[in-house]
């Protein structure tokens, strides 16, 4: 196997994913930061199989750009706290619906990370793929202002779809 990977020009936000089959769940983070006009690159990098692989490209990350990473993975999901441990920018990771227990496993090895070395960890599934890329969003939103103006337009939109009861008899 290549130990290339995806790189994109001035890409904020490197997706990643301890393995292919994340894709479908992660795809939804993809197509989130894509309607709010976020670069990023995706790559699957197994943080247990390549770890060189994954020291690569987390070393020069930040040099190209990257701020913040949205790590997935599934059964015993080391990639989030593998990444933290490489690198000072901020970690979210999202719990992938995995072949055992249902994404407990995921959702409980991220979510139980020891102090001081963080990971935000976000609900099991396509939910917690979106909420993780709008977290990012959120927080590139405090200092690029194209971004900010993206984020508030899209919230304002959130805000619009919210039904209201008809009037009482």
């Amino acid at each position: 196997m290549s130990d290339q990977y995806t790189t994109v020009d001035g890409a904020s936000v490197g997706v990643l994913m301890g393995s292919a089959s994340d894709w479908p769940t992660m795809e939804k983070t993809s197509s989130t930061l894509k309607a709010l006009n976020v670069p990023h690159e995706c790559n699957v990098i197994s943080a247990h199989r390549q770890p060189d692989r994954l020291a690569a490209y987390i070393a020069d990350a930040s040099e190209r750009g990257v701020q913040i990473f949205i790590c997935a993975a599934g059964g015993a999901a080391h990639l989030a706290g593998v990444v933290a441990s490489m690198t000072e920018l901020p970690v979210l990771a999202c719990p992938m619906q995995a072949w055992s227990l249902d994404g407990l496993d995921s959702l409980l090895s991220m979510a139980q990370m020891p102090k001081g070395v963080p990971v935000a960890t976000f609900a099991i599934g396509g939910a917690g793929a979106i909420n993780a890329a709008l977290s990012a969003v959120s927080i590139l939103a405090l200092s690029d202002p194209k971004v900010k103006a993206a984020w508030l337009e899209y919230r304002a939109k959130q805000s619009s779809k919210v039904d209201v009861l008809p009037p009482a008899k």
